[in-house]
């Protein structure tokens, strides 16, 4: 970008930050942390900007998040085992939430991202979103301190706690399945390889689970261990209906 060109892409982009802000509920003080958070590194590629773009406060925005969030469950919940306190934040910080946090104020629709990035959106869209939410946080935490986050957080983060809890997201996918499958009818689910290809180097896998011969779903993955996890995710909304009803 020639630098003439500097103020008008700035008063071009104020009126979008404004509205982000908006939606955010948070009034920056110094926009261009704000600006920087919302910054891909491919955009720099191809229109240099004075800012940076978001990385390092997406690494400190992390960190935000994390303390925040383990001070919470630590004191919510006094008689949970360190591994269980352990699962229940990573499945609150993991890309999959955060992005459903991002989606709230469609923060991918503000972010400024090179024409390549921005054709292969609906494939990069969750880690993005997710990368510019820990960005954000990492911006208010240099902007107005740890309280100001800590009530961001506290008020678009941590509720989702309980539906984590009560859907067991925090429980890995296979130990889930089998919990639920030997609950109801005492069978243990099986695992079956489907398909591998690929170099010996690169290996790929789908896998198949079963309840007796029936098989309930499958999933892909770099090894068996990862394509076993997928097969369980995808079995795990028909297990979940089925305890309601009857036997398979």
């Amino acid at each position: 970008m020639k630098k003439g060109s500097e103020p008008n892409f700035k008063s071009k982009m104020e009126p979008r930050r404004s509205d982000l802000e908006k939606k955010l509920g948070v009034t920056f003080k110094k926009k261009a942390l704000l600006d920087e958070a919302l910054t891909h590194r491919s955009y720099l590629n191809e229109q240099p900007s004075s800012h940076s773009h978001n990385e390092r406060l997406e690494f400190l925005g992390d960190a935000v998040i994390e303390l925040v969030v383990t001070e919470y469950l630590f004191k919510k919940f006094p008689a949970k085992p360190e591994g269980e306190l352990t699962s229940i934040r990573a499945a609150l910080v993991r890309k999959e939430t955060l992005s459903e946090v991002a989606g709230l104020f469609q923060l991918t629709d503000y972010l400024k991202l090179s024409q390549g990035e921005k054709r292969n959106l609906a494939k990069s869209k969750m880690g993005l979103a997710a990368d510019a939410f820990e960005a954000i946080i990492g911006a208010l935490y240099l902007d107005q301190g740890l309280i100001k986050s800590k009530n961001f957080l506290s008020k678009h983060l941590i509720p989702i706690i309980e539906a984590i809890l009560e859907e067991k997201r925090h429980v890995d996918p296979k130990s889930h399945l089998q919990e639920l499958s030997q609950a109801k009818w005492g069978i243990t689910p099986s695992y079956r390889v489907l398909q591998e290809w690929g170099p010996d180097h690169a290996k790929h896998f789908r896998v198949g689970v079963y309840l007796e011969e029936k098989e309930l779903g499958s999933g892909e993955g770099s090894s068996k261990q990862e394509a076993e996890q997928a097969a369980a995710k995808a079995a795990l909304g028909v297990v979940e209906s089925r305890a309601k009803g009857q036997m398979v």
